[in-house]
Order: structure tokens, then C-alpha cells, then sequence
């Protein structure tokens, strides 16, 4: 097969399955808002139930829900036939997917689905199909035809199930005032959840692990602090413990350079640098990074109360890329 051919190929199946779901668009009606209000004002949980590749879909728009504010979860038919039908109660909503509209499974569970009173809203592929006409709330999901070349294998039918999935879920997002901080409280251990939680006040070293010395020290004693506490800086405090300027061991290496007379007997002031940056102990790790990559730092003194002059806590670039923020 030529290399034109698979490619040919590949591109038809993106067309297809593109076009499938730009028809979804003008479906987009009263009936499918009134879905979607029947699941926001839901007392109960909302289930989503399919069989074979549309078993597979409804995971994954359980998971679409459940991480976005909407508690769901994915009841198998198969199983729901053999006694997790007591998994639903009356007060919650089902969704179930079919393309034909005549799976088996899910249209054994409709007479106790509806002798529970249970909403049912249908992402059906077939209009006048048994789950189609039993649906208190049809979703149209049906495509011209598969991305299959054989025009079999659940494809475009799949996308365009899992896109209509997707509609409800982030309609429901935008009505609950779901926002990036709720998101990030429920996936704590993935990287977004880092970059939206995580503060510096967990990553800052403090007490005695604290860098400084008084404007009047010498360079170096100075030099022997930044090699004790193995940050590469010390903050300086001037008579009244007040952060008047840093010293890096760069500044040191530089103020070497220049040759001054007596240098490491100099007084720290003398190669300090003023205003240093600083940030508050509950700013985002994030934000802290984005700091320094702007000022080109690698540490920032931290308070923790905005009333002190002294800091009391310092954060340096590595601590914040060991978190796993980036």
C-alpha cells in the first residue's frame, strides 16, 4: 500500500468523524437544555450505562462528570441485569447510550427503571428504536455513516456519542460555577491540581535553616553563612532585623573580581544588593516560579506575616521544580 493511500486514508476518517460531530451542533435544542437541567436539578446521582464500545463512551463521560461537579457513575448493563439495578434509586437519572437504540441489556433494565420512577435521558443513534421511544429525554447522536471503510466498527458514532457527553458535562460545569479551584480539589495528585493548590508555605525552609547576616558583618563571615545554610544566598538585616538587601555567592565571586583592598574584611553592605524581591507565604508555587524566571533569581525571602520586617522563610527555585509543577 502506498504511503498517499494510508494517508488518504487517515484523513477521510478525520473528515468523517469531524462531520458527525458538526451535525451534533443543530441539536443542540430545548430538548437537549431540558437534559441538562433535569441532571443539575437532580437530588440523587447521575448513573450512565452502555454496552461494548458505547459501555466504553459512558465511562469515560461518567469520568468527565464526576471531575467536573457532576457525582457519577458508570453501572455496566450487563451486570445491572443481575442484581446492580439496587445500585439506582428513584431519585437519581440515568443516561444510557446505544447507536442502534436495540441493546439488549439496556432494554432489559428499562421495566424496573421505570417502575423506580428513574429519568431516563437517551443518547440513541437510531430515531423510533426501542431505547429511543422509551427515553423520557432523547438525545440525537446518530451519524451518516462510520469512519469505518467497512462502515461497521463503531467510530464516528463513538465520537460523536462521547462529544454530546462532553456538551452536557460542561454545560452542567458553567451552570454550578464549577471553577479551576474546584477542579484542582479533586485531582490533587495530578499536575493541574499542584499548580492550582500547592503554596509555598509547604516548600519554604525556615528557622534555623534561615540565611542572614547584619549590614556591619564581614564579607567573610558573610561567605561562611551562604556555605553553612547551601542556599547560595543570605538575606541582610539592618539594626532593626528589617531585610535591607541579599548577597549571593555571585555578588562574592564578582566583588573578588573587582579587587577591592581588604575585600573579604568589607562589611556585607558593601556588595549587597538592595529591594531584594520577596513574596507571601500563600502565594502559589507557580506563581512564585514565574517570579524568578522573570527576574532571573533563584531564591525569594518569604513572610508569613505582612506586618513584619523580617522575613521568615526562604524558597528556592529547586524546591519548587522538585514539587512537579512544571
Amino acid at each position: 500500500m502506498k504511503k498517499t493511500d494510508i494517508k488518504a486514508i487517515a484523513r477521510n476518517v478525520i473528515k468523517t468523524e469531524a462531520s458527525a460531530v458538526a451535525l451534533l451542533e443543530s441539536r443542540i435544542d430545548d430538548i437537549f437544555e431540558s437534559a441538562v437541567k433535569s441532571i443539575l436539578e437532580c437530588r440523587g446521582r447521575l448513573i450512565i450505562s452502555g454496552m461494548g464500545k458505547s459501555g466504553l463512551i459512558s465511562q469515560k463521560i461518567a469520568s468527565t462528570m464526576s471531575s467536573t461537579g457532576t457525582p457519577t457513575y458508570f453501572v455496566h448493563p450487563g451486570e445491572a441485569i443481575h442484581g446492580d439495578l439496587g445500585m439506582i434509586t428513584g431519585q437519581d437519572i440515568i443516561i444510557i447510550l446505544s447507536n442502534s437504540g436495540e441493546t439488549s441489556e439496556l432494554i432489559q433494565i428499562l421495566p424496573s427503571l421505570k417502575k423506580k420512577n428513574v429519568t431516563i435521558i437517551g443518547l440513541i443513534g437510531k430515531h423510533g428504536s426501542t431505547l429511543a421511544n422509551k427515553s423520557d429525554i432523547f438525545l440525537d447522536t446518530s451519524v451518516e455513516k462510520e469512519a469505518c471503510t467497512l462502515d461497521l466498527a463503531p467510530t464516528a458514532s463513538t465520537t460523536a456519542a462521547l462529544a454530546m457527553g462532553d456538551a452536557l458535562a460542561i454545560s452542567l460545569l458553567e451552570l454550578r460555577g464549577f471553577n479551576k479551584e474546584n477542579f484542582a480539589e479533586l485531582h490533587p495528585g495530578g499536575m493541574l491540581g499542584k499548580r492550582l493548590l500547592l503554596t509555598i508555605d509547604h516548600l519554604v525552609h525556615s528557622g534555623d535553616a534561615l540565611p542572614f547576616v547584619h549590614i556591619s558583618t564581614t564579607i567573610k563571615e558573610t561567605l561562611l553563612i551562604i556555605s553553612e545554610k547551601g542556599l547560595g544566598i543570605t538575606g541582610v538585616l539592618n539594626d532593626d532585623k528589617k531585610l535591607v538587601g541579599i548577597i549571593t555567592d555571585g555578588d562574592i565571586r564578582r566583588g573578588v573580581e573587582n579587587n577591592y583592598n581588604n575585600f573579604f574584611e568589607q562589611p556585607a553592605k558593601l556588595i549587597m544588593s538592595k529591594d531584594p524581591k520577596t513574596v507571601k507565604s500563600n502565594t502559589l508555587a507557580l506563581s512564585a516560579l514565574e517570579v524568578m524566571e522573570k527576574y532571573s533569581i533563584t531564591s525569594l525571602f518569604v513572610f508569613s506575616n505582612p506586618s513584619s520586617d523580617t522575613p521568615d522563610g526562604i524558597i528556592h527555585i529547586h524546591d519548587i521544580l522538585k514539587s512537579g509543577i512544571r
